[in-house]
């Protein structure tokens, strides 16, 4: 049996991908089965229920602190299931997601494979994944991301897919830091703000966040410890965990901090 833990808005829409695609999947969430829907007879909130019969576990949840009550704490599913395969779909530090083999039995396959797309991707099943884990191991575990997504970036050893997650989500808390201070000036200037979007696609200040900025759930959120923007600072931060020695950081930092002043679109200064 196929298990994903943390049915949020990415966690929830893979799972509803996995079982649309005939796989044998449940979810693990703390959230009781009903506010599920259609998913409801999928979920769980059961963690015995839930490690019974549980082969490969995909973790979908948080941080690194809902990680390790996952694996080894609260719910323990490395104790409680006999798991034969842990994939990592959360974005953590790649320092923490390397130390993680030395912490689990030999017999026990990781993959990393965090995602990018936000939440439209994810209900579209066309999210990109970053993967990191031996040839054989990531052939076999192909089916369960072609289910959910439509770009696969085999990208070495396991460490590597988050490792390189982190720096694309460099990129984009930069965009989505940038793009809102763009956005609020040219409220100030008076400027169409769909036109202004329209020209930022062709010219040279294109990027993901600006070109989806209708169609992305966070694109008008605010700071939020909980929310997609909240996620960002953590995902910064993430990123900076596993920096060079000698790396310049105060333009990440710069980034996070930018983040954590924005307040929900528009602004109503």
């Amino acid at each position: 049996m196929i298990g994903v833990a943390g049915c949020g808005r990415m966690g929830a829409p893979m799972l509803g991908a996995l079982c649309r695609a005939g796989f044998d999947a449940r979810g693990f969430d703390i959230r009781p089965p009903r506010e599920f829907g259609a998913l409801s007879e999928h979920m769980t909130d059961d963690a015995a229920a839930f490690a019974a019969g549980l082969e490969t576990l995909l973790t979908v949840v948080r941080d690194v602190p809902q990680t390790e009550d996952v694996l080894f704490g609260a719910q323990g599913f490395v104790r409680t299931a006999s798991l034969r395969r842990i994939i990592l779909c959360s974005t953590l530090s790649p320092r923490y997601v390397l130390a993680l083999r030395a912490r689990l039995p030999e017999q026990i396959t990781l993959i990393d494979a965090p995602m990018s797309g936000a939440q439209i991707a994810a209900e579209e099943a066309r999210l990109s994944f970053m993967l990191g884990g031996e040839d054989s191991d990531l052939d076999a575990a192909q089916p369960l991301f072609a289910a959910m997504g439509s770009h696969f970036h085999r990208m070495g050893g396991f460490g590597a897919g988050m490792q390189a997650k982190v720096l694309n989500n460099l990129l984009a808390a930069s965009h989505t830091a940038m793009t809102r201070l763009v956005l609020d000036w040219a409220e100030q200037a008076g400027l169409d703000q769909r036109k202004l979007l329209d020209l930022i696609h062709t010219s040279s200040g294109q990027n993901w966040f600006a070109s989806g900025f209708n169609q992305i759930e966070f694109a008008r959120d605010g700071m939020d410890d909980d929310n997609t923007i909240g996620i960002l600072v953590k995902d910064v931060e993430s990123a900076l965990d596993a920096a060079p020695e000698d790396a310049d950081t105060a333009l990440p930092r710069t980034v996070q901090a930018l983040l954590r002043t924005l307040e929900p679109y528009p602004s109503s200064s």
